[in-house]
């Protein structure tokens, strides 16, 4: 169902058969790399985090980055408090190792970390434990419907430009 939902969402931007679904798991960062044969800090993984209220809010960041307590704290003004895997499931329609910002069941805010920027493009989950889809930082703005990007956090930068520069000789 949840790949269905992301399939459907995907389909009013003409890309729903653009989605990749793997044999193996992709569930985790380094799963996903392996899969799709790119570094891991091109994996835009989703992270879930109680909101305001009831709602919950989505951060997309690279497979390299981690959350930066203060950053977040300081963007969202509240601790970063990320859900169980039953409320991933519950706000988002997706089992955790397939959420993605696409084809959600509940109305979610969705920001999008400045660690993506640095690449050209970037592989999203697609709701299911083996499927992604590539992207551009542009196009995961424009599907994911974010509200904007944001810089909560951290352990990316230095890595990332060897990564990048390792990449581009090769």
């Amino acid at each position: 169902m949840s790949l269905e939902s992301v399939k459907a969402h995907l389909e009013k931007y003409g890309r729903d058969k653009d989605i990749l679904e793997f044999d193996t798991p992709s569930a985790t960062v380094d799963q996903a790399a392996e899969a799709i044969g790119v570094i891991p800090a091109k994996i835009a993984k989703t992270l879930s985090f109680r909101g305001e209220g009831e709602k919950a809010l989505l951060v997309v960041a690279a497979g390299d980055a981690r959350i930066d307590n203060k950053k977040f704290r300081h963007t969202f003004g509240m601790k970063a408090r990320m859900l169980s895997a039953e409320e991933v499931l519950d706000h988002t329609g997706h089992m955790v190792g397939g959420v993605c910002p696409f084809g959600l069941a509940k109305e979610m805010n969705i920001f999008l970390d400045a660690s993506l920027k640095r690449f050209e493009m970037v592989y999203p989950a697609c709701g299911s434990i083996n499927s992604a889809i590539e992207l551009t930082c542009e196009e995961l703005y424009q599907y994911a419907g974010a509200k904007q990007w944001v810089d909560v956090t951290k352990d990316w930068h230095g890595e990332a430009r060897e990564q990048t520069a390792a990449t581009t000789e090769n």
